[in-house]
């Protein structure tokens, strides 16, 4: 068995490929193609710092990087005792694009206030989104991020139903990967947290008229955090709705525009004074089937059956959410994408939110029009507990990521060493190896460092 891998060179901007020595076919969702059929290492590089292997195709994708010192030891601050809230880092980055919407390559600056004229779309207009998603600290030392690419995505549609350019998906993940390698001192050690990865994209160019602003503006920032709600894993109190709505049909809650967010801060607000985690929403045209919390969708569990409220506009479709999904079918459950009326929900055997902030929390009781209802005496839940373990162990490298999803840095030695040293690369957690001819993947999360002048 022999392995390659290619590291060419086109405006500092490089693509290793893997292969293996003879032609094969590589078979992955029913495509095939023929990678090259040479072997050796040719070094061209000038300056790399970080790459993402993607699994859906065994190419590994890389660019330059501002130069930017990681410090190897973790910050000074209390890990223990960290909730959600932010904890400033060091770095953040800034691409902009003017009125002809491309992105310009951007850069890291340190994090602090941005300047911005008072007549910008985002402040008058509310012409804005974000997005959110977390890395994580393997026990060696190295990070995780969890399907960046998907966030990219959903930045992507939210922008063209904003009226807004968005950064191409490569250059999203290629600015998640760069922020947090420049934060990594900001990662908290395992089990103790994530970073939390804040990507906004906002109209900062001035426009006084309604219209779409002539400048934007893609930023993002890191944070340390821990729980999103003060339970933790335990199960939290919501309360549904019945008058205020988050969402309309022909509206914009199926992205993750800003202006989501601020009209929840009102039934949120009564509903803390009150003693809930949070608000459930019902739909607002029947007022009667379910639609998300706050910042959560829901899941309800009823004689092994999973049903969540389908995408149709008016719910974001939640990473979480998807992921969730799939890893109950792939757990053999049952699950449902369809109309959730209240009725079922108070008759379920379980009920759970999912989020980025929260991943998975299960939910010991709902109270609707005065009327409460406990689910698994105020205990997690089965079906909440296997699914949280499930996919907790996906974010934090601690199973085998059969599905693809994990994107981990790793590092290893050039031929020659020199300048460079070690490189680090963020790396889906595959590995191809040929066989009679044909590529297959494999799970490489043994390894600590790959030495190229071993492929030569």
């Amino acid at each position: 068995m022999e392995f390659g891998l290619v590291l060419s060179s086109s405006r500092a901007d490089f693509t290793p490929l893997l292969y293996s020595s003879s032609p094969p076919a590589f078979v992955n969702h029913g495509s095939r193609f023929r990678p090259p059929s040479c072997i050796k290492v040719q070094n061209q590089l000038h300056f790399m710092s970080s790459a993402v292997l993607m699994g859906s195709n065994a190419r590994c994708e890389a660019s330059r990087t501002s130069t930017i010192q990681e410090a190897s030891e973790l910050a000074d601050i209390n890990w223990d005792n960290l909730g959600f809230g932010l904890v400033p880092t060091d770095y953040m980055y800034i691409a902009k694009s003017p009125i002809d919407g491309v992105f310009t390559e951007g850069g890291l600056q340190r994090f602090g206030p941005i300047q911005m004229c008072p007549s910008a779309g985002i402040l008058n207009y509310g012409q804005g989104l974000f997005e959110g998603l977390k890395a994580y600290r393997k026990e060696d030392g190295s990070i995780l991020l969890f399907r960046p690419e998907e966030n990219a995505w959903r930045m992507r549609t939210g922008a063209e139903r904003m009226c807004m350019p968005s950064p191409t998906v490569e250059h999203f993940v290629d600015a998640v990967k760069k922020t947090v390698l420049a934060n990594k001192r900001w990662v908290p050690p395992p089990g103790k947290g994530s970073l939390y990865i804040r990507p906004l994209l906002m109209g900062s160019g001035a426009v006084l008229g309604l219209a779409p602003a002539p400048e934007y503006t893609f930023l993002i920032f890191v944070s340390p955090v821990g729980n999103y709600f003060k339970e933790g894993l335990a199960p939290i109190n919501l309360i549904v709705e019945n008058e205020f709505h988050r969402a309309i049909p022909g509206g914009t809650g199926g992205v993750k525009t800003i202006g989501n967010y601020a009209a929840v801060l009102k039934a949120q607000s009564i509903a803390k004074a009150k003693g809930y985690s949070d608000v459930l929403y019902l739909d607002s045209v029947h007022k009667k089937y379910l639609e998300e919390v706050s910042s959560c969708n829901v899941f309800v569990v009823k004689d092994k059956v999973i049903s969540t409220p389908a995408i149709k506009g008016t719910i974001l479709p939640g990473i979480t959410r998807k992921s969730i999904i799939e890893v109950a079918q792939s757990q053999g459950f049952q699950v449902e994408e369809r109309l959730v009326a209240i009725d079922e929900l108070l008759e379920a055997d379980e009920v759970f939110c999912t989020g980025t902030a929260v991943v998975v929390s299960p939910v010991g009781s709902i109270t609707y029009l005065g009327k409460r209802v406990e689910y698994g005496d105020e205990g997690v839940g089965i079906v909440s507990q296997q699914l949280y373990s499930a996919l907790t162990s996906l974010q934090m490298g601690l199973s085998e990521d059969k599905l693809c999803w994990t994107v981990v840095e790793w590092f290893f030695s050039l031929p020659g060493g020199g300048d460079l040293g070690q490189v680090r690369y963020f790396l889906n957690l595959d590995f191809i190896y040929s066989k009679n001819n044909l590529l297959y993947k494999t799970n490489v999360m043994r390894l600590k460092h790959m030495n190229l002048s071993t492929f030569s």
